[in-house]
């Protein structure tokens, strides 16, 4: 059984003014979510800048979400590291704290070989029994998970079931469907990508936008799901001048400013990443104007 389908969210983490995590801003966050229909919560992953949250902080985060979401929606927690024991730390926190699935990012620095890749992941998923996703995002770690590890890892590690690909890579994610021929769920990892991966028979999207769409990003997924492929197209073709606006800086600093344009934060980053550059701020809110978020 899927962990989930339709669009999951990759929520920020917002801070307050001396960066230390605003938990009255992420209640807000998480219900803004639910109430326009979010499938999926995804805490301290990429955009929830798990990179710069030490590790008590990541932890409490994660209980924090679990406790307040209180079931309404699945909450899956991101508990990649380059280390792998402090993968496996993070993931029994997790496991402990309510969690109801992992996502880990390959472990980044290192340049793990794929035999390298297959053991970090064995590692943990067998330290654990929660339901894991992979996250392949080779843009950020250095590292790519071929599909030929992927489906390895899914055919032999019983509590490995998904991956969200986010290699950009459409002919390599063609492979992964092919090789995998449903033995794993398939997660878009680019909110540019939801439709063509959906066509090769992905179930879902962990979205960036969904911080500022959630409604949208959903009936993406699901119009497609149902038949509606029409209704899908128009709903991709139209988000993508806002996708191109939330990632013409790295992420999650456009949509960290998205979210404070819309009031669900203060837009705060912590170094090393900063302040999103005035030209790129005022395309990104023309775009969101343009869209009519704003």
């Amino acid at each position: 059984m899927a962990i989930f389908k339709g669009a999951g969210v990759a929520l920020i983490t917002p801070f307050n003014d001396d960066l230390t995590v605003d938990y009255e801003a992420l209640k807000k966050n998480i219900d803004f979510q639910i109430e326009n229909g979010t499938d999926a919560l995804i805490i301290c992953g990429t955009t929830g800048e798990s990179s710069t949250l030490t590790e008590e902080e990541h932890s409490e985060v994660i209980r924090f979400a679990v406790k307040y979401t209180a079931g309404r929606v699945p909450v899956i927690a991101g508990t990649g590291s380059n280390d792998t024991r402090t993968a496996i730390d993070l993931s029994k926190k997790a496991e402990q704290d309510g969690a109801d699935a992992l996502l880990i990012v390959t472990p980044y620095y290192n340049k793990a070989t794929q035999n390298g890749l297959y053991g970090h992941y064995k590692a943990i998923a067998q330290s654990v029994n929660l339901p894991i996703i992979l996250y392949n995002v080779p843009s950020r770690t250095g590292v790519n998970i071929a599909p030929e590890t992927a489906v390895r890892l899914a055919k032999d590690v019983e509590n490995i079931v998904a991956i969200k690909e986010a290699s950009g890579n459409i002919s390599q994610i063609a492979t992964l469907a092919a090789l995998a021929d449903g033995c794993i769920d398939i997660y878009s990892g680019n909110d540019d990508q939801i439709l063509p991966l959906l066509a090769l028979g992905g179930i879902g999207v962990i979205s960036v936008t969904s911080n500022i769409i959630p409604k949208d990003t959903h009936d993406l997924v699901m119009k497609f799901l149902d038949g509606d492929i029409e209704g899908s197209r128009k709903l991709q073709l139209k988000v993508m001048d806002l996708c191109k606006a939330l990632f013409c800086e790295v992420n999650p600093i456009p949509v960290k400013k998205a979210t404070q344009l819309i009031g669900l934060s203060n837009g705060k980053v912590r170094l090393p990443l900063t302040e999103m550059e005035p030209a790129n701020a005022a395309k990104l809110e023309k775009a969101m104007k343009d869209y009519g978020v704003l």
